[in-house]
């Protein structure tokens, strides 16, 4: 049944489902639609970052003043950062004074009274996390450097003195304060400015895996930048698996962080002297996010003590106030992040509610969201957005329940035949440590609006569901997520929800090893798409940035004492099980998932004689932002799903079996 409210209309046009004509275009997904990021406050003034697909994806900084949004940097800066690839925390403000990293060279910019002027900017240096001392002077940050001679980039924090003339901004890398850990992150400076904390781990752990709570005493002679004293580490070096992310000081010089020694990433208050932290208010839900990106934000420090906090329970994200052990709701619309407060009252925070697109908001608790700025405008009513179910299903180890969001088919003006069931498109997250979320996506929108049924799966290995979940994916990647989108797919049949003849799958990175093991798998699969994919699991393990170049450590087992799993694990190896149609599209600048990979799964399934099509794009890296791919590949994908699926489709959009640029 469609939420196109078929019953008792008379005048819903009955359609073969997927074949319906949608208002969501490929010019309203890829040129019309921005994206938005990293929300931050100083005073009363709202920052945020913008992501233009129509300027070749470039991201630039905004500002809300006293009603006024204006972007702030022009063309050519890039904000954003390279750092692990993945980036965040790229810029910050304190007091009018703005701080922010060029993606396109990696160099670091200071914005203060109308000057613009350039901090550092030496060749193979990128830095991230950047933190303004509390009264603006210093600025703390994470560098990488990729311009060693041998071996991995090197990570270090960096101080920076925002007074100092610089002289030669390509012979300025910062002041060194903390070398030798392979990862480094947050670096927090307390209120006082007597103290550092920051997180650091090792190869071959990752953020959500072990991570430590260090801090040092911070000490300062004349004009000189700080130097660090001894540093002792708080939390996560008593042999226990822990990890600690997003410490932050309050008011009082108290510092506070999450940690998942419990099962479940809460919040501790810990004492600088003292390595026993003391829970603020214990759950059995997640106050915290998997890693990936610098500069998270899931709690926020309220001026009367109280503490405004996200908590992901059952895959879906709400806002509580924790104040002596309690946590109490607060309706604070749908928040990508934890809000923040600006001076004067309210808060400000990334919008992202299941029925309309994202966008940047100002609020109290209860209040409407006044929205400074939308992702896009919709055309849409609200029967032509599908919502969110999330479902549980048997898994099939019988060992539990599997978790996904569920979207029927949704239109205000066409409906499907009676007695006909939908086409099911299958969403394997990327990561794999990661989670499907409740929000408004046009990767859902964009198949539901045609007719097409939609279930994002949160397989094992996903966050928001504790840490004994997501251990469920540990040496078992390409076993548990595979079964889990297989095990969704015969739920949702068995429910008579969708036609079990017509399911195909789709995923990006890391899910894209789903999909393509999924098809090898089981013949459930009309077809399956497969955005810049791992295809090889031996290539990824030894070609691939710093940051994930252990992560198949725990997903798979140690390299190349575990080769045999890697082999069987790989689609490469697996490709004489594929009989279903398959179409890749990969980005040629690629560093986490190289185009080779691609490649020879395309070249593997045509000497099989597997219809298969791999489009490539210049300019793209591990996820796309050009106005003209992300067209191109919407456009692409639809019309390869029509023609598998023998529904009708423009010819000038048919896939054919060539290697396209």
């Amino acid at each position: 049944m469609t939420q196109s409210g078929t019953s008792g209309k008379t005048d819903i046009d009955i359609r073969p489902y997927g074949t319906w004509p949608s208002p969501v275009s490929a010019a309203l997904v890829a040129g019309q639609t921005v994206s938005l990021s990293d929300v931050r406050v100083d005073g009363r003034d709202i920052y945020w970052i913008e992501g233009r697909p129509a300027e070749g994806g470039r991201r630039v900084l905004v500002r809300a003043r006293a009603g006024v949004v204006a972007d702030m940097t022009p063309a050519p800066f890039d904000v954003g950062t390279r750092v692990h690839e993945y980036g965040g925390g790229a810029y910050a403000v304190c007091q009018g004074r703005i701080a922010l990293s060029n993606r396109r060279d990696g160099s670091v910019w200071l914005m203060e009274g109308g000057q613009t002027r350039c901090l550092a900017a030496g060749a193979g240096l990128r830095f991230a996390d950047l933190t303004f001392s509390a009264d603006g002077r210093f600025l703390f940050c994470v560098r990488e450097d990729h311009g060693v001679e041998e071996g991995e980039p090197a990570a270090a924090i960096v101080v920076f003195d925002c007074m100092a003339v610089v002289e030669d901004p390509a012979f300025n890398g910062g002041t060194p304060l903390v070398m030798g850990p392979d990862f480094l992150s947050s670096p927090r400076p307390s209120p006082d400015g007597r103290y550092l904390a920051w997180i650091e781990w090792d190869h071959p752990a990752m953020p959500w895996d072990a991570t430590r709570l260090r801090v040092a005493t911070l000490l300062q002679e004349g004009g000189d930048p700080p130097r660090l004293a001894a540093p002792w580490t708080l939390a996560g070096e008593d042999g226990q698996a822990e990890s600690i992310i997003e410490p932050c000081w309050d008011a009082a010089g108290r510092l506070l962080a999450l940690s998942d020694r419990s099962g479940w990433w809460n919040l501790y208050r810990f004492d600088t002297t003292s390595s026993a932290p003391v829970a603020l208010a214990p759950m059995q839900a997640e106050i915290g996010q998997p890693y990936w990106i610098f500069g998270l934000r899931s709690y926020a420090l309220l001026a009367d003590g109280a503490i405004l906090a996200m908590i992901i329970s059952g895959g879906e994200a709400r806002m509580a106030c924790l104040r002596d052990g309690v946590a109490t709701p607060m309706a604070l619309g749908h928040p990508a992040g934890c809000p923040v407060p600006v001076e004067g009252g309210g808060f400000a925070w990334l919008d992202v509610p299941p029925d309309n697109a994202a966008a940047v908001v100002t609020g109290g608790a209860g209040q409407s969201p006044h929205a400074l700025r939308r992702a896009t405008d919709l055309p849409l009513g609200p029967a032509d957005i599908a919502l969110p179910r999330a479902i549980t299903f048997p898994l099939p180890t019988g060992d539990g329940m599997g978790q996904a969001f569920f979207y029927a088919p949704a239109s205000s003006r066409y409906g499907g035949p009676a007695g006909e069931k939908p086409p099911l498109v299958v969403v394997a997250h990327g990561g794999p440590t990661g989670r499907a979320s409740a929000a408004f996506s046009f990767k859902v929108q964009w198949w539901t609006s045609r007719g097409f049924a939609v279930v994002d799966v949160n397989y094992g290995g996903s966050t928001g569901f504790g840490r004994a979940y997501r251990q469920r994916l540990e040496g078992q990647w390409g076993v548990v997520d595979v079964d889990d989108c297989i095990a969704a797919c015969h739920y949702l049949a068995e429910q008579k929800l969708v036609d079990p003849t017509r399911i195909v799958i789709r995923g990006s990175s890391a899910g894209g090893l789903t999909v393509l093991l999924a098809l090898a798998r089981s013949d459930l699969f009309a077809a399956g798409t497969s955005l810049y994919g791992v295809t090889d699991l031996r290539a990824l393990a030894t070609d691939t940035h710093k940051f994930e170049s252990r992560y198949l450590d725990t997903l798979v087992g140690p390299y190349p004492a575990g080769e045999a799993t890697y082999l069987a694990r790989s689609p490469i190896t697996q490709v004489a099980h594929i009989k279903a149609p398959v179409l890749f599209l990969q980005g040629l600048d690629d560093k986490v998932v190289p185009p080779s990979q691609a490649r020879s799964m395309v070249a593997a399934l045509r000497g099989q004689g597997v219809p298969c099509a791999l489009y490539e794009f210049a300019g793209e890296g591990h996820g796309f932002r050009q106005e003209a791919t992300i067209r191109q590949a919407w456009e692409l994908e639809l019309a390869f799903y029509q023609q598998v699926l023998r529904l009708p489709v423009t010819p000038a959009l048919a896939v054919d079996l060539g290697v396209h640029e």
